[in-house]
């Protein structure tokens, strides 16, 4: 147990309504008693927060994230309340700091936010599935490549579009003449998704070439085609088959529509690649 870090962490809750004092963690602040940058982390399953208040501000938390950190490392020995309410709002508050012994920082921050913040595995299995499955594995590829402050996140097509456009692209980039942005798209569910996305995108593409003189990368990140689907369709045929094809026949329906209509298609495997190059890109 000597070996192990004094630590203190706090609790970052949102609080839609401070006369009610409903409220939902959403993140974890830890840092070392003897100092040093604190380590912050949120939540990348918002469901809980919408289900408390259902007009939240999504974009605005992952921003707030991206913010705590940076000011985190420009004055890590700061006044953390006063970072958190110089960046926003008393919509989120932080809880008073509680001891706290860690193997390491991230070690630590993992094992809190299981602990506090994330929902209970079991409940995490049945939500992370479809679009959320590919957000949350968008976010670990473009964390592990050290990227993920750097990505502008839940853009607004309305900016490029028109007014009341209610599409917003998961994250994107620009590096020097091209922007590039990035779309979970699941077809768990079917192919609606896919045919939302293909009946904005020219509209978009055009937007964005016109707002911010650019051509746009516009990328959808879809599941892979499932492996047993692939064999039967190739002629090993069971009871299941002919549901089997029609779901195959979907699948490469929407990739083939999207890819009509100017959207790259990559799939999850893909996204270790995707997230190096953005990497390289902003010379992180």
């Amino acid at each position: 147990m000597s070996s192990r870090l004094e630590c203190e962490f706090f609790l970052l809750r949102y609080v839609p309504d401070p006369v009610r004092n409903e409220f939902v963690h959403v993140g974890v602040i830890l840092r070392e008693t003897a100092g040093g940058v604190p380590a912050v982390r949120f939540t990348s399953d918002w469901k809980r927060v919408r289900c408390l208040d259902p007009e939240a501000d999504v974009g605005m938390l992952e921003g707030l994230e991206s913010e705590l950190r940076r000011r985190f490392e420009q004055e890590p020995d700061g006044n953390l309340m006063h970072v958190l309410e110089d960046s926003f709002s008393n919509s989120v508050q932080m809880t008073r700091a509680k001891a706290y012994l860690a193997e390491s920082v991230p070690a630590g921050i993992d094992e809190l936010m299981r602990m506090y913040v994330e929902p209970p595995k079991r409940e995490r299995v049945s939500r992370l599935s479809g679009r959320a499955a590919i957000q949350a594995q968008m976010r670990t590829e473009f964390e592990r490549a050290g990227v993920w402050d750097l990505l502008r996140k839940r853009i607004a097509a309305a900016e490029y579009t028109r007014p009341g456009d209610p599409l917003r692209i998961d994250l994107g980039y620009r590096p020097n003449g091209v922007i590039r942005m990035f779309q979970a798209v699941s077809m768990d569910a079917g192919v609606e998704m896919a045919k939302v996305l293909a009946f904005s995108a020219p509209g978009l593409i055009a937007g964005v070439e016109r707002v911010e003189k650019a051509k746009l990368e516009l990328t959808a990140v879809v599941e892979p085609l499932r492996q047993g689907l692939e064999i039967r369709e190739k002629g090993l045929r069971d009871a299941d088959s002919e549901a089997d094809s029609e779901q195959v026949e979907q699948y490469r329906f929407a990739v083939e529509t999207m890819e009509e209509h100017r959207i790259r298609v990559m799939t999850t495997a893909d996204l270790e690649r995707m997230a190096e190059t953005a990497r390289r890109e902003l010379r992180v």
